[in-house]
């Protein structure tokens, strides 16, 4: 079996800009070849038609719950098509975002409750979790205000949540933290970008040797 990486974060904390580092260093050891880059919502036809779904800000009043199974819906495609055959491969899956979102933004953003949310994925991820998930943390309104100033054309549905909102989904990532140390890391995505990366990249060869 290959290696599962998630990365987790509020919006600004700079996950793609990481991601993308970490590929680069992680190709240099492994080959591009041995590397499976993916996202959630998203990484296959069906689940990023869901994505669509979900990010149209037309959407506006969809019910919180229905918000809750479409991310459940789209991740389960997500490890059926995607993950998991890259896992028997042998690759190693770097993905952005995965269960542990669902938790922050719906069950503690949406104030679903973190526990139900949790259970409720266990249906759609048939107990497989991250090898390792990288949690960049950023105090709420430094994220948005990076969102205004650098990427303000990509902003979705979700972004556009007060900041209470942004506010409650990095409490209730903190307190994943909290529950699952074994596998839950968190580097300050405050600091200046390479500092985050190379903090990132100590955490994958500290948890996980085999990739150094």
């Amino acid at each position: 079996m290959g290696t599962f990486i998630s990365f987790e974060g509020p919006d600004g904390a700079g996950k793609t800009s990481v991601m993308n580092a970490i590929q680069q260093w992680l190709e240099d050891r492994v080959g591009a070849d041995q590397l499976l880059l993916t996202r959630e919502p998203g990484g296959n036809r069906i689940s990023e038609q869901i994505r669509d779904v979900l990010f149209d800000d037309q959407n506006t009043n969809m019910d919180p719950r229905t918000e809750a199974l479409l991310f459940a819906a789209a991740r389960r495609q997500h490890i059926v098509e995607d993950i998991e055959p890259a896992l028997r491969a042998g690759k190693i899956v770097l993905s952005d975002r995965y269960v542990d979102s669902s938790v922050a933004y719906q069950g503690g953003g949406r104030h679903l409750g973190a526990d139900d949310i949790w259970e409720l994925n266990q249906f759609a991820i048939h107990g497989l979790l991250p090898d390792l998930t990288i949690y960049l943390d950023i105090e709420s309104s430094l994220g948005l205000r990076r969102i205004s100033e650098h990427r303000s054309d990509q902003v979705n549905r979700l972004d556009r949540e007060q900041l209470h909102f942004h506010q409650e989904v990095r409490r209730a990532y903190l307190t994943l933290a909290k529950r699952h140390p074994n596998r839950i890391v968190t580097v300050d995505a405050s600091q200046p970008l390479a500092k985050v990366i190379t903090a990132t990249q100590r955490v994958i060869e500290k948890r996980l040797p085999q990739l150094k």
